[in-house]
């Protein structure tokens, strides 16, 4: 069973556009993925307007050049349902604030919510408290 999270970007207008993501959502994989290679606007955007994902990875795009297949993606590669297996109703999702998000997307089966605020990335564990995922991943490295 996968540990699922919802990964989103907050608007200009105030809104939460996000996806569902099956696989590793818990702060040690997705999280640090997310820390470490989605600072840009522009990447997080083509992350997530991609709709719900597989699984979670440091390049939201493949080479073109070479194949990529929901079961045989290219390594480093985030594996979407939409775009790699041809699933149709997983677009991207927009909401009206973060307690909609949660609620929402906790529907799914998510228990990881993470946002990019514009500034930085930030989690909740479902309990409308979001901290700097910075951060926790620097707790966890002490502890």
């Amino acid at each position: 069973m996968g540990t699922r999270s919802a990964i989103g970007y907050k608007t200009q207008e105030g809104k939460i556009r996000a996806v569902y993501c099956h696989w590793d959502g818990y702060l040690a994989c997705n999280g640090r993925i997310l820390q470490d290679h989605y600072q840009a606007a522009y990447k997080i955007a083509r992350l997530i307007e991609q709709g719900d994902m597989s699984s979670l990875n440091e390049e939201p795009m493949p080479d073109p050049s070479k194949p990529h297949t929901f079961n045989q993606p290219q390594e480093g590669v985030v594996v979407y349902y939409g775009r790699d297996r041809g699933e149709t109703g997983c677009e991207t999702k927009e909401f009206d604030n973060f307690d909609e998000f949660e609620t929402e997307m906790s529907h799914m089966g998510c228990e990881y919510f993470y946002v990019f605020n514009g500034q930085e990335w930030i989690v909740s564990k479902g309990t409308g408290v979001f901290d700097r995922v910075e951060d926790l991943l620097e707790l966890e490295a002490v502890a």
